[in-house]
Parts: C-alpha cells; sequence; structure tokens
C-alpha cells in the first residue's frame, strides 16, 4: 500500500492533469476550501497563466500586484505574493498572464525546475503556518508544471469521466516517473479522482470501472458530480462551497477532503 505518511511541514499537493476541462481548476479550489472549513491551513499557489483559480477565489485582477510570476523569476519574497480569500483560513498565491512566458524564460535558468521548490522553503513559509498548499498546474506538461511536481510531495489527478480518459494519463505518469528519477524521488501520487461524474450516464460507469480495475486504491472513493452549482461558482468568484453549502458538489468535495485527510492520518469530522 502506499506510503501517505504525513511530510514535516505542510504537505504540498500538485492538482495536475495536461488534459484541459477535466475539472482541474475546480478540483484544487473546492479542495482547498473544504480542507479550509475542516480547520486547515490551505495555500492555493496558482501556477496557470489563465489565472482562473485566482478568479475563482474573488482576486480582482487589480489586486495581483505580485503574483507566481514574481515569485518564479523575480526573486519577491512569499510573504509579498500571498493573498487572504474571502474563505477563513485559505490563502492564494495569485496569477496572471504574465506567467504564460515563464516557459521561455526558464530555459536559460540553470535551477529552471527547482525555483517552486525553493520558494516554498523560504523561512518566510513559518509565518503562515500553514497545514496544507496546492498547487493549480496548467494544462500542460511544461516547466511550471515539472517546477510543481519537484516542489511537490504528491499529485492528484482529476480524471474526467468521459471517452479516452485514461489513455491522457499515460504522459501524466511518465512525468511523474521522470520527475522521480530527476529532482524529486519522493514524489507520489495522491490519488486520482473522477470529475463530471454522472452515474445515470454508461459512459461514466465504464470510466470509473476502467480507472478502479487499472488503478485501484489510488482511485478516490469519492466521484465529484456534474453539478450546475459547481459550474455556477466560479462565476460569482466563490468555491462552491460557499455558493451552495448544501448542493451535492459541494458534499462531494468535503468528502474528498476527508478522504485527503485520510490518507494523511488525519481523521476528522469536516462541518456543513
Amino acid at each position: 500500500m502506499s506510503d501517505f505518511s504525513r511530510p514535516v511541514g505542510p504537505k504540498i499537493i500538485a492538482v495536475a492533469n495536461q488534459k484541459g476541462g477535466v475539472g482541474k481548476t475546480t478540483t484544487t479550489i473546492n479542495l482547498a476550501a473544504a480542507l479550509a472549513e475542516a480547520g486547515k491551513r490551505v495555500l492555493v499557489i496558482d501556477l496557470d497563466p489563465q489565472g482562473n483559480a485566482s478568479t475563482g477565489l474573488g482576486i480582482e485582477l487589480g489586486d495581483r500586484e505580485f503574483t507566481t510570476y514574481e515569485l518564479l523569476l523575480e526573486d519577491v519574497d512569499l510573504k509579498s505574493v500571498v493573498l487572504p480569500t474571502v474563505t477563513p483560513g485559505l490563502m492564494i498565491v495569485p496569477a496572471t498572464v504574465d506567467l504564460s512566458s515563464a516557459d521561455i524564460e526558464l530555459i536559460s535558468n540553470e535551477k529552471r525546475s527547482f525555483l517552486l521548490h525553493d520558494a516554498l522553503r523560504q523561512t518566510a513559509m513559518d509565518v503562515f503556518e500553514l497545514d496544507y498548499i496546492l498547487i493549480d498546474c496548467p494544462p500542460s506538461l511544461n516547466l511550471l508544471t515539472v517546477n510543481a511536481m519537484i516542489a511537490a510531495h504528491s499529485v492528484l489527478v482529476p480524471l474526467q469521466s468521459e471517452f479516452f480518459a485514461l489513455e491522457g494519463l499515460s504522459q501524466l505518469m511518465l512525468t511523474i516517473r521522470e520527475v522521480r528519477q530527476s529532482g524529486n524521488k519522493d514524489l507520489r501520487i495522491e490519488g486520482v479522482v473522477l470529475t463530471m461524474y454522472d452515474r445515470r450516464n454508461n459512459l461514466s460507469l465504464q470510466v470509473e470501472q476502467d480507472a478502479r480495475d487499472n488503478l485501484g486504491e489510488l482511485v478516490f472513493s469519492t466521484r465529484i458530480p456534474r453539478n450546475v452549482r459547481v459550474s455556477e461558482a466560479p462565476s460569482f468568484a466563490m468555491p462552491v462551497l460557499t455558493y451552495d453549502t448544501a448542493s451535492k458538489g459541494a458534499q462531494a468535495y468535503r468528502a474528498l477532503a476527508q478522504e485527503v485527510l485520510s490518507r494523511n492520518s488525519e481523521k476528522v469530522v469536516l462541518g456543513g
């Protein structure tokens, strides 16, 4: 069985899938909110140039004076880039489109794959007393994603319940294997979570069966359903747990948070 023992300091989880539209940012936002609701102090790092996690947590573009771009490429201190959100206990390092040029700028940097790793191990980290850090990766296996994986303890993979869903995992698994060999030998897979799940749809049932047959215990028991409240919440710049706390989507993300906490030896009762 995989070793999910609690590391020293905050647990760092990269939320990654090179395929777009699988619920990666939605999962980052709402899992973070559910962990915060459970009493944990959580930091989201928006590593996607689209900045959707920042927008979804209510950070206006004009408030993003310092972002992940400055954190990685301009040596701006972590304390200067962390912003509070409307959710108690939940903070974010926001992103803007400036980050889209990072891959090109990182190429000439000898430490290009370790910049986020180093930024998250500053003494400034102690100020925030964090329990979890969730990194919202871009929908590609580029240098930003590699930075996230080298900085992280584990990778959480959202898997959309659709045809060919498992085929895209092979390249992601290969990247994880390469990162283990080149820069983070302790990187583990936190788990695979099925998203946009519709139990009335035979395809969703088949994807789930295939995933569990191939990946076994790595697949979370929790399935994130297709839910209109989950889709609506980002347009109101808040997690679904705040937008509609009793919705099926909110309940599912609380259950996912319970599984994450349990896998990290922390069994707690979640509110809501």
